[in-house]
């Protein structure tokens, strides 16, 4: 299943990379755009704007290196074209102007997030040549929440949404400082981003060794289709990748999670009236490395996989459960970390209470193989099913994986119908 997916990913890129191609050699002389910054404290929305009004549509838009001034929301509506983004779209650092709900997108409908930057359209290719990107200004959002109550759906704005894209490309995009989710995928198809980085390192002493930047995901996918991620760092407080409810057919390859709580499959079953499905999930050649606890304290789990139970407490963004559907076909191999609490974890009971009802979301089919790295713990394996869907078919290979000094290995098995690799599950031993 892996390798098929991996041959149809690749397949696509070359369709939509050639596609996109011939498209630009027969229109682009007459949709040719070239923006230069027009300097410190010199708005460049309307410019920008202009441009991608002019060639967005069967064209190139050229951004000459420097920081480009956005002051309000921006929808790039992209359509067999290219952008080549030389420079960084620098949004304003006024967290009281985008909290304004009528400043911002809310197209990405999970925990009703904003959205202050927005691509859609189809077969487009938007390359940052590793020199251009998002300047997100974080540092300003997350010294204002030192002292403040952050919740889910508050009006933080996502840096970069790809929203109802089909055949989109993003290309070595650097997004510094994200003040919330990095990026986000949402109702989209056939996109692939091939070279990504993501920055949300505190700079302000007054919260040295704090995670004062939570939340500041790598990416959030949803309700999307084929999305291939390659060439990833990441570097927050949060989910380094965050596969969400209706993502099918995931290839991430080639990712580097620097802090945060580690790669997250959900959370899934928040919306009673929605079933989450995560299927056909490829997870390769991932890299957790532990930051000096000065400037991130965090490194939670290496993957960890999480529900909702099965009792609905309050309403989204903030509450919920309830919600059913299903995780399967999920692959993650050649796995290494630095000391992590829980290096495979898998939990349904994510804000639960006692008396919960059982989570009605099945997970089944996944493989952990090729694993290296340290445990602060000796329990390196926590599977724990819900009661009411046991999950079948859990499969570990070559799991080398050191629990600390002086401690027995433990692996951790509840309700798991069939397992393949853990001998010693519900008691210590080794793999």
């Amino acid at each position: 299943m892996r390798g098929l997916l991996t041959v149809l990913v690749a397949a696509a890129l070359g369709a939509i990379c050639a596609r996109t191609a011939a498209v630009l050699e027969d229109r682009s002389l007459g949709k040719h755009c070239v923006l230069r910054p027009l300097g410190p404290g010199k708005d460049d929305t309307d410019q920008v704007e202009a441009a991608i009004a002019k060639c967005g549509h069967f064209g190139t838009t050229v951004f000459a290196p420097g920081q480009y001034n956005i002051t309000r929301k921006m929808t790039w509506d992209l359509v067999s074209s290219r952008v080549d983004l030389h420079g960084y779209l620098n949004f304003k650092p006024d967290p009281e102007y985008w909290l304004d709900a009528n400043n911002t997108y809310r197209v990405v409908f999970i925990q009703n997030q904003a959205s202050w930057f927005v691509l859609t359209g189809h077969d487009f290719v938007v390359d940052a040549h590793a020199s251009g990107g998002i300047n997100g200004n974080g540092q300003t959002w997350w010294s204002y929440y030192g002292n403040r109550t952050r919740q889910d759906g508050d009006g933080r704005p996502i840096s970069l949404t790809l929203s109802n894209v089909t055949r989109g490309v993003v290309r070595d995009f650097r997004i510094e400082a994200q003040p919330f989710w990095c990026n986000t995928v949402a109702d989209s198809r056939d996109v692939v981003y091939d070279g990504m980085y993501c920055n949300a390192t505190n700079q302000d002493p007054l919260y040295a060794g704090q995670n004062v930047v939570p939340n500041t995901d790598g990416i959030n996918t949803y309700r999307s289709d084929k999305v291939t991620l390659l060439r990833w760092d990441i570097t927050c407080g949060d989910d380094c990748l965050a596969i969400k409810g209706n993502s099918t057919n995931i290839l991430a390859k080639d990712i580097t999670c620097r802090g945060g709580n580690g790669i997250a499959i959900g959370s899934l079953g928040q919306y009673a009236d929605l079933p989450d499905i995560v299927d056909n999930l490829v997870m390769e050649d991932l890299k957790l490395i532990r930051l000096d606890p000065r400037v991130q304290p965090n490194l939670v789990s290496g993957v960890y996989l999480k529900t909702w139970t099965g009792s609905v407490h309050g309403s989204p963004p903030t509450g919920g459960g309830g919600g059913g559907g299903y995780v399967s076909n999920v692959v993650a191999k050649r796995v290494s970390f630095d000391p992590v609490t829980v290096p495979i974890h898998l939990y349904q009971t994510n804000g639960g209470h006692s008396g919960d009802n059982a989570s009605t979301l099945q997970f089944s089919n996944l493989t952990f193989s090729d694993w290296t790295g340290y445990s602060l713990r000796n329990t390196i394996v926590d599977i724990e099913c819900s009661v009411a869907v046991p999950c079948p078919n859990i499969r570990v290979h070559n799991i080398n994986i050191a629990p600390p000094n002086g401690t027995t290995p433990s692996y951790k098995c509840v309700n798991v119908a069939s397992e393949t690799g853990l001998p010693a599950c519900n008691a210590s031993g080794t793999l």
